[in-house]
């Protein structure tokens, strides 16, 4: 059995992330931390009964008391590169859900990880289904460079463009680099500053707040009298779960940083 602690326990992922854990036959829920919640059973914040386990709001303390084989964190992006660090010194693996890390920051993190002999990763999306729709959006892109992409989330996401779209122009962008391509020239001035959307290398994307969603994108691909668009839709939180307790069992497979829940499929 895994020993699983849950950072943001409290949160709609960090709940799910409870019920998922607590769900698999080869996982264990062993705590939770919070800074909303302390003193109260997870299992009851999670919606699935007591499991006898009280939410705490200090980190470093629970793993020094619990000694968890790994901890999950869905929290904020404030507070997230202080978290990894934090797992990273007391040489705790580590799977991240929460977005906002910059590249330089997880480059620290992979060098700090390795010199503590441990494991970290993160994912900008948890789903196997976001996963393989930047998959398909990275082999079109040679032979449809022109392209815009927009992300809808629900309205108290933190980050704006979201992690998967910029994991996804990321990947467009190399693909195009790799083949020789380039896309036509974008003519369109812009009446009013960010008409066209935020540019990931050299890639409009386009972040819709609206409250009912939960987690949306499009790749819209344009052709010379053709269209082509790449959608996929997560409807419920329990769409990343899978991806989740793989991450969870996957962690300890390589040293330092991993990126992406692709090395994991």
């Amino acid at each position: 059995m895994l020993r699983v602690l849950v950072n943001g326990a409290d949160g709609r992922m960090g709940s799910q992330v409870v019920q998922a854990v607590h769900e698999d036959k080869e996982l264990e829920v062993v705590g939770g931390i919070s800074i909303t919640h302390v003193g109260e059973d997870v299992g009851e914040v999670a919606g699935i009964g007591s499991l006898g386990i009280a939410i705490r709001n200090d980190l470093g303390a629970a793993l020094d008391e619990i000694k968890p084989d790994v901890v999950v964190d869905f929290t904020t992006p404030k507070v997230i590169f202080d978290n990894a660090k934090t797992c990273i010194a007391h040489g705790v693996p580590m799977v991240v859900g929460t977005t906002g890390l910059t590249a330089a920051q997880r480059d620290e993190l992979d060098e700090l990880a390795r010199e503590k002999d441990t494991s970290i990763f993160i994912a900008p999306n948890f789903s196997i289904g976001a996963v393989l729709m930047m998959k398909l959006s990275e082999e079109v892109a040679p032979y449809l460079p022109d392209v815009e992409i927009i992300e809808l989330h629900h309205n108290n996401k933190l980050d704006a463009p979201s992690g998967t779209a910029i994991m996804t122009a990321n990947k467009i962008a190399a693909a195009r680099a790799a083949a020789g391509v380039k896309p036509a020239p974008d003519n369109t001035h812009e009446s009013l500053e960010g008409a066209r959307g935020a540019k990931v290398d050299g890639i409009s994307v386009h972040s819709v707040r609206l409250p009912g969603y939960i987690a949306h994108q499009q790749v819209l691909f344009g052709g010379y009298g053709e269209l082509l668009t790449i959608r996929h839709d997560s409807m419920d939180r329990k769409s990343f779960m899978p991806g989740v307790v793989l991450a969870v069992k996957k962690v300890t497979s390589k040293k330092g940083l991993t990126f992406g829940l692709e090395n994991y499929l």
